[in-house]
Formats: C-alpha cells, sequence, structure tokens
C-alpha cells in the first residue's frame, strides 16, 4: 500500500534509443539509457538524482514529464510513472500529449542552460505568461498581474517584463525559468542541472531561492545534478547514478557522509576541499 504523502512513484524504468545503419536504414543496436530506475518522491519533499555525464538522469527527468516520445520517436520505453493526482494515480507513460496535456501544468521542469532555454525573441513576460496561456483560463490583465507577482517571487522587479533574456546575467535567466515553471502551481518541478552553468556564488543564491519557494508552495522537486555536495544542500534523499541504474540511494546525509557504493565514493573524492593549513604551509 502506497504512503499517503507519496506524489511520484517511478518503477522499472527503461528507456533504449536505437541506433540504425546502412543503405536502407535498419536497426543495428541500442543505447541503453536508463536500466531499470525505480524512485518515490514523497510531497514537499526533494529527491537528488547525481551522476556524471552521461549516466541517465537527465533522460529520467524527460520520462518523467513525459517529452522523450516528442523528441525522438523511435525511443523505447518501458516502466511506470505513476502521478498521484488529486483524482486518482495516474501511469503518464500510458497517455499521449494530447492525454498527457491534463497533466502538464502539475510537472514542469528548470533547464540545464538559463542561456538558451530562454526565446530571444519574447520578452521577459512574454516567457512567463506562455504557459498561463496555454494551460488556463485566464484574462489577459490577470496572466499580466500573475507575472509581476512571479517576478517578484523570484526576487526579479516586475519592471524586467519589458526586457529581454539577452539583457540579464546567468543567475538572472535562471530565476526567470524558475519563475516561468511556477507559473502553473506544480506540484512536481524537475530541476535538470539549474546552478551547473552559473558562478559558484550564484549557485547559492538560486538554490537558497529553490528551497525558500519549496517552503512556501509545498512544492516537491527532482533535482539534477552531477555535484554531489550541490544536491547535499537541498536533497532530503539522494540516488546515485551510474550506466543508467542507481547504484546507491539514501538519506542524504548517509550518503553523503557515510557513502557504500565504490562509485558514490569516487564522486566525493571528486569534490573540492578546502584545506586551511595545507595554504598556510604553502605560504610559509
Amino acid at each position: 500500500m502506497t504512503a499517503p504523502d507519496v506524489i511520484l512513484e517511478v518503477q522499472d524504468l527503461h528507456v533504449r534509443f536505437p541506433i540504425y545503419g546502412g543503405i536502407i536504414p535498419r536497426k543495428k543496436s541500442e543505447v541503453r539509457a536508463v536500466d531499470g530506475v525505480s524512485l518515490t518522491l514523497h510531497r514537499g519533499k526533494t529527491i537528488g538524482l547525481v551522476g556524471e555525464s552521461g549516466c541517465g538522469k537527465t533522460t529520467v527527468g524527460r520520462a518523467i514529464v513525459n517529452i522523450l516520445r516528442a523528441m525522438n520517436y523511435r525511443v523505447d520505453i518501458e516502466g511506470k510513472v505513476l502521478y498521484h493526482h488529486a483524482d486518482g494515480v495516474v501511469d503518464l507513460l500510458s497517455l499521449g500529449q494530447r492525454q498527457m496535456r491534463k497533466y502538464r501544468s502539475d510537472l514542469q521542469m528548470v533547464f540545464q542552460d538559463p542561456y538558451s532555454s530562454l526565446n530571444p525573441r519574447m520578452t521577459v513576460g512574454a516567457i512567463i505568461e506562455e504557459p498561463l496561456r496555454i494551460h488556463t483560463k485566464q484574462s489577459k490583465a490577470e496572466r499580466k498581474e500573475r507575472v509581476r507577482w512571479l517576478l517578484e517571487k523570484v526576487r526579479l522587479s516586475p519592471a524586467h517584463a519589458a526586457r529581454y533574456p539577452h539583457e540579464f546575467s546567468g543567475g538572472q535567466r535562471q530565476r526567470i525559468g524558475i519563475a516561468r515553471a511556477l507559473a502553473t502551481n506544480p506540484k512536481i518541478v524537475i530541476a535538470d542541472e539549474p546552478v551547473s552553468a552559473l558562478d559558484v556564488s550564484i549557485q547559492a543564491q538560486v538554490i537558497n531561492l529553490m528551497q525558500d519557494l519549496q517552503e512556501e508552495f509545498g512544492l516537491s522537486y527532482i533535482f539534477v545534478s552531477h555535484d554531489l555536495s550541490v544536491v547535499r544542500h537541498i536533497s532530503d534523499y539522494i540516488c546515485v547514478m551510474s550506466r543508467g541504474k542507481i547504484v546507491e540511494a539514501g538519506p542524504a546525509d548517509d550518503v553523503y557522509s557515510r557513502p557504500q557504493h565504490e562509485y558514490t565514493q569516487t564522486l566525493l573524492a571528486a569534490v573540492p576541499r578546502p584545506d586551511p593549513d595545507r595554504r598556510i604551509k604553502r605560504r610559509a
């Protein structure tokens, strides 16, 4: 029996991308991007999905929001993504694009690159307003007011709505991306490497903002990253991925301080650690 605070379950997820070749294209082989991943997300909590580039963590996030088939119609997906909606439990992977639209506003993504994820030809206001125009029946005045409110929530000025993305820094653009993701009052936010393209000082600001918004709105996060130290600060539970599989999972502090799997230990060893004594000795 499922706990009442569970909002999402991923069960035995497999994602394979076929490789075709020859004059008459035929399937030659396949890439197993995700190979039997299972995880459970609780309401108001954060799962950190961590691993090196190419391990399949981004593919898991895209499978959850059910956009993989739109990106590659030949992709082979097996397993279940069970969303615990107020009307009942629904397997998102079984839904077509039209059926998925009912749930699309409940699951949103914050993308990795704040420079390419925002349309340079649209104003910031239009970018944030677009999900409202598609998924709600709000009037134009209501949407404009919502945009102003969202900009304030991500600590930007409502006056920024008339500007274009190129006028903002990377950190500010990522705040715009977060505001767009929050526009439709989502229940779950998939954050795909949301701070990896940012300076360290700006990373902390964005993570703190996400934590504040989670506390205020009761959001549930799946935070995808290659940096275990970043994931630790925002996550309640950590899943470590390698070659399409979860090799270790547990409470964030346990995984960080007492890693069991050799791959997790390798990831931790790659985290830079300040050593003041060593610096003093060099200067001496």
